[in-house]
């Protein structure tokens, strides 16, 4: 069964290695054979992470790959799309693709939708408003990462939907050990482009960390953030796909702060889950699955103002029994739910059978 993965990024960005490449292994022991191409490369995330603009004319020429790429579809049983083929384009490669009778998968694990329903530019809200949910409908499965997302494809009249939560591989992820810190650590991980939301929570910070000597670790930040919480004792680390799982054992809690917004409803609570992968006990907003993970695997406490946010880090950092208690209810979900050990044969059970079906 021959598979064209199209992916957005290569293995550097978040969304492709978590959502598509780091299945593969486990496809292909299943009978499955992967051509992969990714619409950007390393250099553009690059240029992105550190510059924040990019080249037109780089971006015309990975759109012209992938155009000669879809001339090869032909050769394959089943297309995986990630998100969409080209972004800020029509829809009128994957029409082209359901015109034809490729049938394709799309994957979604953020509300990419409102970058073109809730587009501060008209133009782009009136012929590209509607453009995800054509895409959806014409697939053959959309695979999403949370309800919301899956809601927005049953509406646009998709004709099977699944969800998938985004999961790590609990094999990579070791539980802390159970011993009490001499100072206790609250944790986030992420990057340059969410840590705002942990300086949105900086007044409950300051009150606890000072209350009990406890310091913050964040993983992924710009060093400058530093600046934005004066007073706090900050250890600023780089993200690697080696050392995070590492890094996050050393936490005594995770945080996921979030404003209550269209576009976080979209996330899929990914830092909850590698927090609980560790049996790190965690506090998130109550916006979109964080209620869902949180509420539903017991692993840790909802907070959404400032006085929410001090009540909870105050459980957590007066309790061992309760950080260790709820940091194992976590594991316990990553183990029977949150996992690419427990996901990964429903997403090859459903590729057996839309390419059965297309078949038959």
């Amino acid at each position: 069964m021959k598979v064209l993965l199209l992916t957005k990024y290569p293995r550097m960005g978040a969304s492709s290695r978590l959502r598509t490449l780091q299945y593969l292994p486990y496809l292909e022991q299943q009978g499955f054979e992967f051509t992969v191409q990714s619409l950007f490369d390393e250099a553009y995330l690059k240029d992105l992470y550190s510059k924040g603009s990019r080249s037109r004319l780089a971006i015309l020429s990975y759109y012209f790959k992938r155009l000669l790429t879809l001339c090869t579809v032909f050769r394959y049983d089943l297309v995986w799309i990630e998100y969409e083929l080209f972004p800020y384009l029509p829809s009128v490669f994957e029409r082209f693709l359901a015109l034809i009778g490729k049938r394709y998968v799309v994957d979604y694990d953020d509300a990419i939708f409102h970058n073109y329903d809730l587009s501060p530019k008209p133009v782009i809200r009136r012929f590209l408003g509607k453009k995800i949910d054509v895409v959806m409908r014409r697939s053959a499965c959309v695979v999403a990462g949370n309800t919301y997302l899956a809601e927005r494809a049953h509406k646009a009249g998709a004709e099977v939907v699944k969800v998938i939560p985004t999961v790590v591989d609990s094999s990579r992820y070791i539980p802390k050990e159970d011993v009490v810190s001499q100072r206790l650590v609250i944790g986030w991980i992420g990057s340059p482009s969410t840590q705002k939301y942990v300086v949105g929570i900086y007044d409950a910070l300051l009150e606890v960390c000072h209350k009990y000597n406890a310091r913050l670790m964040l993983v992924g930040a710009s060093a400058d953030i530093a600046l934005e919480l004066e007073g706090l004792d900050v250890q600023v680390l780089p993200w690697s796909e080696a050392s995070e799982s590492e890094l996050i054992r050393k936490m005594d809690i995770g945080i996921m702060p979030l404003p209550d917004g269209p576009w976080e409803k979209g996330k899929c609570g990914y830092k909850l889950i590698q927090y609980m992968a560790c049996a790190v006990p965690v506090i998130g907003s109550s916006v979109g699955v964080n209620v869902d993970i949180i509420e539903g695997s017991k692993c840790g406490l909802l907070a959404d103002t400032s006085d929410e946010w001090i009540i909870a880090l105050e459980v957590l950092l007066s309790s061992h029994k309760e950080r260790k208690k709820l940091g194992n209810a976590g594991r316990e979900a990553v183990e029977t739910k949150y996992s690419l050990q427990v996901q990964a044969p429903i997403l090859a059970h459903t590729f057996h059978e839309i390419i059965k079906s297309d078949i038959t």
